[in-house]
């Protein structure tokens, strides 16, 4: 019973504590777009596109870069290449020439580990969409050639990536068939030239720009404007937290270790068990603290609802 009460006792503490940590002044933030480019530069990618006389990943490059071009400074762009480019762009604002370089440095060879890659692009989505509390939109583009040379990892990740908001795309390079992720993901298309291929990419950066983000963080929260500001700064951490575990993880509450009981000497000198009566106070005081925070979030939002 001690244990229990002591455990409960630590995990309210916790809870509390966790409503007063994270300070307003963070949650001023830039709220944008998010692109994570996947590109497939596996072996496959050097053979010739029909009609050009040039190879895949070539006229996939040129694709990118006049598109990448053209994006907005509210849309944050990273390139991400297997097998073996892996970040040559980080997610981040578009630099002409940064980015430009950066794509001209992919070069083809190797593997389709599809599955892996989609799962590191997902990953830092989801970080950015931590960082900017849940607001802004995430979206996965993967361009590939070849059906996945892990297919479990595809399958397994696909459904958890999507599950989290993660929009993905894909685009088919002048693929005999369907790719596998077409009947899996929000949009595919088939580029079989360079001009559809230039053009299924647009589509994609189109509709990112159609989208509702690149309003500043004091837009973003002007919902919680009038919140107390750890009331508000908690509900911002609450945001900022939920699903937004790796993929293919599982959210988790960590116990918390509680310290062993200390023993309590009677006159006589022997040592007996504590007083419950102590601890359970401890835990009604926690609670109440805990309970009058969240009551006055409830009440904050219901008034700011009805200005």
């Amino acid at each position: 019973m001690r244990h229990n009460l002591n455990q409960l006792g630590a995990w309210l503490g916790a809870v509390s504590a966790s409503l007063w940590a994270v300070p307003l002044g963070q949650a001023q933030v830039q709220v944008t777009d998010n692109v994570v480019v996947v590109v497939d530069a596996s072996g496959s990618m050097g053979a010739n596109m029909a009609g050009t006389g040039r190879d895949r990943m070539s006229v996939a490059k040129d694709a990118l870069k006049q598109v990448l071009d053209q994006i907005p400074d509210t849309t944050h762009v990273g390139i991400l290449v297997f097998p073996l480019g892996n970040w040559v762009y980080p997610l981040g604002p578009r630099k002409e020439s940064m980015l430009a370089g950066a794509i001209d440095s992919i070069q083809s060879g190797g593997g389709t580990p599809l599955g892996d890659y989609m799962k590191r692009g997902a990953d830092v989505l989801l970080d950015a969409r931590r960082k900017q509390f849940g607001y802004g939109t995430y979206r996965l583009l993967v361009v590939t050639d070849g059906e996945a040379g892990d297919a479990r990892q595809v399958e397994a990740y696909t459904p958890d990536i999507i599950s989290r908001g993660i929009t993905i795309d894909c685009i088919g390079v002048e693929m005999a068939s369907r790719h596998t992720l077409a009947t899996k993901v929000h949009s595919y298309r088939n580029a079989n030239d360079p001009e559809s291929l230039k053009q299924a990419i647009s589509e994609v950066f189109a509709e990112v720009a159609s989208g509702d983000a690149g309003q500043t963080g004091e837009d973003a929260f002007e919902l919680i404007a009038d919140l107390p500001e750890a009331t508000a700064s908690a509900m911002l951490k609450s945001l900022s937290t939920s699903g937004n575990q790796p993929i293919g993880e599982s959210p988790s509450m960590r116990s918390v270790e509680s310290p062993a009981p200390t023993p309590v000497t009677y006159g006589g000198g022997s040592t007996g068990p504590s007083n419950d009566s102590d601890t359970m106070l401890g835990a009604i005081c926690m609670l109440l603290c805990v309970g009058g925070a969240l009551a006055l979030v409830i009440y904050a939002v219901i008034k700011a609802k009805k200005k």
